[in-house]
């Protein structure tokens, strides 16, 4: 099977949007075992990724072939596409694409020490290049940087401890890449309603909001 549409979906939703919309059992056992805010953050997300992709797959909300056990990414059966999320406050980034896809999110005025972030966790030649730049401009910077390198390891499944200083951002060109392997994705930052929201993979290159 085929998902019926093949342009890909992004969305940014507030979580409480998801309350009342079907989770699977599945997902319900797995919620037992999570903090009571956590739980419900965990719950109104896989209800909301349920309830947008029902209308790409055109099927029931309960029935989409949704596998998210919490901590994981979240991926569908064979021959439905592939899934991404990254929830930030009380918002949430949805994304579904045909080709595998990494979201990340965070908010525009989040508070962080971007010197220290970049100097501890950035490559060498990109906190040379942020040093160009004064504070106020580096802290912008820093954050977009990190946003589009966490959509980049959820684009490869991999994780923040292993691959994060392997990601560089160059900020003039424009181009995200892999200083071991070499990948040079496709990603896309935009600023929405005062967040950040950022898409790595094929789908950076044409994707849509829905």
């Amino acid at each position: 099977m085929q998902p019926r549409r093949q342009q890909p979906h992004l969305w940014l939703l507030p979580l409480a949007a998801g309350d009342g919309w079907p989770v699977s059992q599945a997902e319900q056992g797995w919620s037992q075992a999570l903090p009571a805010p956590v739980q419900k953050r965990y719950l109104r997300s896989r209800s909301l990724l349920r309830r947008q992709l029902a209308g790409v797959l055109s099927l029931p909300a309960a029935a989409v072939p949704l596998h998210s056990p919490p901590g994981e990414a979240p991926t569908l059966k064979q021959g439905h596409g592939y899934v991404s999320l990254s929830h930030s406050g009380d918002q949430v980034l949805l994304a579904w694409s045909p080709w595998t896809i990494g979201v990340d999110l965070e908010r525009q005025a989040r508070p962080i020490q971007a010197d220290l972030l970049a100097r501890r966790f950035f490559p060498k030649q990109e906190w040379q290049q942020l040093q160009l730049h004064d504070s106020a401009q580096r802290a912008a910077l820093v954050l977009e940087s990190w946003v589009r390198k966490e959509a980049a390891i959820k684009w490869r499944r991999s994780s923040l401890a292993s691959d994060l200083r392997h990601w560089c951002w160059n900020a003039e060109q424009q181009e995200l890449s892999h200083l071991q392997e070499g990948w040079q994705p496709a990603s896309h930052c935009e600023r929405r309603s005062g967040w950040l929201c950022a898409v790595v993979g094929q789908a950076a290159e044409q994707g849509i909001w829905g």
